[in-house]
């Protein structure tokens, strides 16, 4: 079990994020959750707050100075959970590109550079590179950046239709009732509560791991399960 960890996160406004970092907070051996964001976030008890341009050259060398600065204070996980969300429709595939594997790359870079040793991706069920379809296509070629980096542990979460999102239209909750499976429906507090999981209960086992709908449901059972709460709010 990871004691007394922190984590940085990159995506921790959005929608999952938010969820994850909601579960992070909830958790008592998470120490500190570092934010990256392009602007100043609303101050947190527990949570630090470090505004970068993610879109600057120096961008991983400079996550890589910060990730040795919280590493100096105990163990450190790392999670991405950049998503456009429901405006994925409007982006052209290089601006898709540009964040999905740009950014998220130069982050999962600047981390292993920093010492870092276990690495919690976002991406969506069924993403292959050699997809028809785009936006899976990205998300694919996401994995196999991240994945090039070589971080000795890498868990990559490919939910289904996620529940509870805001960028997620009512018609596609009724739908992913009807799916089974890892393209199907997860509440995203169940998501980010997986994530959770991974960081405290896997941390030490070296390779990579993906997890569908099923299995991250699981997985958040277990962290209810092991680890003492701060409070339940749901």
């Amino acid at each position: 079990m990871n004691q007394n960890f922190a984590v940085i996160i990159l995506g921790g406004t959005g929608q999952v994020g938010g969820a994850a970092v909601a579960e992070l907070l909830a958790t008592q051996e998470c120490r500190e959750v570092v934010m990256i964001t392009r602007k100043p976030v609303a101050p947190r008890s527990r949570v630090r707050n470090v505004v970068l341009d993610t879109g600057a050259a120096d961008f991983a060398e400079r996550t890589a100075a910060l990730a040795r600065e919280v590493l100096s204070q105990g163990p450190v996980s790392a999670v991405s959970c950049v998503g456009v969300g429901s405006g994925s429709a409007r982006w052209s595939e290089e601006e898709l590109q540009r964040l999905e594997v740009g950014v998220v790359g130069a982050f999962a870079r600047g981390c292993h550079d920093g010492g870092i040793a276990q690495f919690c991706l976002l991406s969506a069920a069924g993403s292959s590179a050699r997809s028809r379809f785009r936006y899976v296509r990205v998300m694919g070629m996401k994995e196999d950046t991240v994945r090039s980096v070589g971080f000795t542990r890498l868990a990559i979460f490919r939910p289904g239709i996620i529940v509870g999102n805001a960028h997620t239209p009512a018609w596609m909750r009724w739908l992913g009732r009807l799916v089974p499976g890892q393209f199907g429906n997860i509440d995203q507090r169940i998501l980010g509560r997986s994530i959770v999981a991974e960081i405290a209960l896997h941390n030490r086992e070296p390779g990579e791991v993906s997890r569908e709908n099923a299995a991250m449901k699981t997985l958040a059972a277990q962290l209810k399960n092991v680890l003492p709460l701060r409070q339940t709010t749901h």
